[in-house]
């Protein structure tokens, strides 16, 4: 079962990307390397609640 995820910004707290995940597998929160278009640079977007 793969759930909804929204990835947001640690820098500027802007939620810009939307995911799927595994929760079995991935229980934790999960952290990639994105573009931010509010900061025009490539910075970790975590997983919100």
């Amino acid at each position: 079962m793969r759930d909804r995820i929204i990835l947001a910004c640690t820098d500027c707290k802007q939620r810009n990307y939307t995911s799927t995940k595994n929760k079995n597998t991935n229980p934790e929160r999960i952290e990639l390397k994105k573009y931010c278009k509010f900061c025009k640079t490539h910075t970790v977007h975590k997983e919100t609640r």
